[in-house]
């Protein structure tokens, strides 16, 4: 029996398109690895495709300042390779993420592909409306399970930033810092940055 799909209007959404991609909790690796090359945040997690939103001025800001302190550390101490969204990071089979941030030490260099990141030692992720929920319940769980050694949570709005070092297993809290205080890393020994320095 054909099915027969009714066209959208014009000036209407295409919804039509929708036919041709699976719904959500059946996407695969396979299928996500099918779409074309975007600079949108897509993610995959527990067979659901994930797109969020552009990120605003202030969380690219922040970025930019974590980004420029992580480079100019790791890179004056040879420690590894850095990375940032958008890119694919494999935690496992089936479930990918972008993290703002991503290192890679030297010791796990073969974890890197010419298609994407395998499991990295750290990850930074800064919250905003639409993914904070996310980056403290579904990416935490993720990251913990997946061997990410730390995980740094930076919050525009309470102007703090969380780091999470993984023992036995399980994300203990290392520190948080507030304005005025410097947050320092407990897997790049020496690293540390000034909250105001990020959030300005």
């Amino acid at each position: 029996m054909t099915q027969t799909i009714k066209m959208s209007a014009i000036g209407q959404p295409t919804i039509e398109i929708t036919h041709l991609f699976p719904k959500q909790g059946e996407w695969t690796e396979a299928d996500y690895f099918r779409l074309p090359e975007t600079n949108q945040i897509v993610e995959l997690s527990e067979g659901r495709l994930i797109i969020s939103p552009a990120p605003k001025p202030k969380h690219q800001k922040i970025s930019l300042n974590l980004l420029y302190l992580f480079t100019t550390y790791v890179r004056s101490h040879k420690l590894g390779e850095l990375a940032y969204a958008p890119l694919d990071v494999r935690l496992w089979e089936g479930n990918v993420r972008q993290p703002d941030i991503a290192f890679m030490s030297n010791e796990h260099l073969g974890r890197i592909t010419e298609e994407l990141w395998g499991v990295p030692d750290l990850v930074v992720e800064i919250l905003s409306e639409s993914t904070a929920k996310t980056d403290k319940e579904d990416k935490f769980q993720e990251y913990e399970r997946a061997g990410v050694s730390e995980y740094w949570i930076v919050d525009p709005f309470n102007q703090s930033i969380a780091i999470y070092t993984l023992e036995n297993g399980a994300y203990k809290q290392f520190g948080k810092w507030g304005i005025g205080e410097t947050a320092m890393s407990k897997l790049l020994n020496g690293f540390e940055v000034s909250v105001d320095a990020i959030m300005s």
